[in-house]
């Protein structure tokens, strides 16, 4: 999938992922998509929530090595 900006959450622990996630969508363009990668097992279930709670997309999430590839859609 293609993106726009990319975010290396690896090693680091919640809250921090969604706090890098929220601070890098923020300086994104509406329809603008974000890839996150994450170490953190929480970040599957943290993401989810932060998605439904800011309304921007979680087009996709996936899991390999563990860890975690969030692709998110800037509303």
């Amino acid at each position: 999938m293609e993106f726009d900006k990319e975010l290396d959450a690896r090693g680091l622990n919640c809250p921090l992922p969604i706090l890098r996630a929220k601070k890098a969508l923020a300086d994104m363009s509406s329809g603008q998509v974000l890839r996150i990668v994450a170490t953190d097992p929480g970040s599957v279930k943290d993401f989810q929530a932060f998605s439904k709670q800011t309304g921007n997309d979680l087009l996709e999430h996936s899991e390999s090595n563990k860890e975690f590839t969030f692709f998110m859609k800037k509303k």
